[in-house]
């Protein structure tokens, strides 16, 4: 039977079986993957689904749970009839999904087209401009107060820039994500209808404002990317949210850590985890405690940063749980292995580092093209400096046939980093053939 708008989707529940959200979430983005379809789905929409909240999925949900479970309809799902939902017409595909008001009938053609270009080309140009078209709208149609639909879009904003940061890296993304978030601030000034939405509109925006702040952070803009987190961090300080608290804090110790500002990432590590503490999610606690032997490891304090290893180490063996946020959906064993590779580098043992980096890229979900980018450009790093030349020129390549694809400054200023190392090397044919290909790109 569909589920009821307040009553839980007990029947997609039974379906998910012994999965966590998060768990579930990877394996419906994979099941999109096989299909060619794109879908940004993690824990937190996975919980939405199974609350009721979400009645009845969008087109694109709709045939990527088609292919997961033949032979079943909408109903066999737990969900509502299409037409039922807030009185949509069953013969309308709402392929855009972050529109903030319904678009003429021109510019929502155009959206489409878009859209299914970005599907089949990939390409990190397309993407933009599709998130250009497709986010929030702009501030001209703003309604008088905020309503369940502006949040609504508030949020899937934040979850389709991770989708599209994860598969291209923030070059490409950063400026057209700008105007989301001066969106998303407008709505939350103009107030809401209900306290409700007020609440996921500061949460909306806050995690927004982080999203941003990374794509700043990746693509090299450290002083946008500090604004943006510490705009977050106020949003979440006004709202009383120590969820994106939390968030704000783990993005700042990172970023302190990017600038060689290593005492101040312990501090953010540790602030961090003082707002995590009632959460309940040790997947959260592991990611702060990463964090925090990053800059114990910056700071030369071996005893300090192998003691919060541990503490990592300890809570993530916890396991993932309902708790976790939805946007640590990239943290599993292998962003845990980069972060712990990075410490044993930033101590000088980088043959110990290799050996974790390497583990990174080899269990990393192929969905995050980016982390999979910046992970082998670690290993390649890290071998180079621990007297592999060969090796680590063989992982720069793989690194330089990934960048067709993602557009991060980081993992080029990595390779960059790497490939002056290996100039020493370069009579050997291998290291030779990597500078010349990596000196033309």
């Amino acid at each position: 039977m569909a589920a009821s708008p307040h009553s839980p989707n007990s029947t997609f529940r039974r379906l998910r079986g012994q999965h966590s959200p998060a768990e579930f979430a990877a394996l419906v983005r994979r099941a999109a993957k096989e299909i060619g379809e794109t879908v940004s789905c993690d824990a937190r929409y996975i919980g939405r689904v199974e609350s009721g909240e979400i009645r009845c999925p969008n087109y694109a949900y709709e045939r990527v749970f088609r292919h997961m479970f033949p032979g079943r309809a909408l109903a066999d799902l737990g969900f509502s009839p299409r037409e039922s939902v807030r009185g949509r017409s069953a013969q309308r595909d709402p392929s855009s999904v972050l529109t903030h008001r319904s678009p003429s009938s021109s510019s929502a053609k155009e959206s489409d087209v878009l859209r299914r270009a970005f599907m089949a080309g990939g390409s990190a140009t397309v993407a933009a401009a599709t998130l250009s078209l497709t986010l929030l709208g702009d501030t001209r149609r703003l309604p008088s107060r905020a309503g369940e639909s502006e949040a609504d879009a508030v949020e899937d904003a934040v979850r389709q820039i991770r989708l599209l940061d994860d598969r291209h890296g923030a070059d490409a993304l950063y400026r057209r994500a700008a105007e989301p978030l001066r969106t998303a601030y407008a709505l939350l000034d103009a107030g809401a209808t209900r306290q409700s939405t007020e609440d996921r509109l500061h949460s909306g925006a806050g995690e927004l404002a982080v999203s941003v702040g990374w794509l700043a952070h990746d693509s090299g803009r450290f002083d946008d990317a500090r604004s943006h987190y510490a705009e977050a961090l106020a949003t979440a300080r006004v709202a009383r949210d120590p969820g994106l608290e939390a968030h704000a804090f783990s993005n700042m110790a990172f970023l302190a850590r990017d600038c060689g500002r290593s005492r101040e990432a312990v501090r953010a590590a540790q602030a961090g985890r003082r707002a995590a503490r009632s959460l309940g999610s040790p997947r959260l606690l592991s990611l702060l405690a990463l964090r925090e032997a990053g800059g114990w490891a910056g700071l030369g304090d071996r005893r300090a940063c192998e003691e919060a290893l541990t503490r990592a180490h300890t809570e993530f063996s916890r396991g993932a749980s309902d708790a976790d946020p939805e946007w640590m959906s990239f943290f599993g064993q292998a962003e845990l292995e980069s972060l712990e590779a990075r410490c044993w580098s930033s101590l000088g043992e980088h043959a110990r580092a290799a050996r974790h980096a390497r583990r990174a890229a080899d269990l990393q979900d192929p969905h995050f093209a980016r982390n999979v980018a910046l992970y082998t450009a670690e290993l390649a790093g890290d071998l180079a400096r621990a007297g592999a030349p060969d090796e680590a020129a063989w992982a720069g390549g793989r690194v330089l046939d990934l960048l067709a694809e993602v557009q991060s400054t980081r993992v080029r200023s990595m390779l960059s980093e790497t490939a002056g190392t290996l100039v020493p090397h370069q009579r050997s044919p291998r290291v030779g053939a990597f500078l010349t290909r990596h000196a033309a790109v």
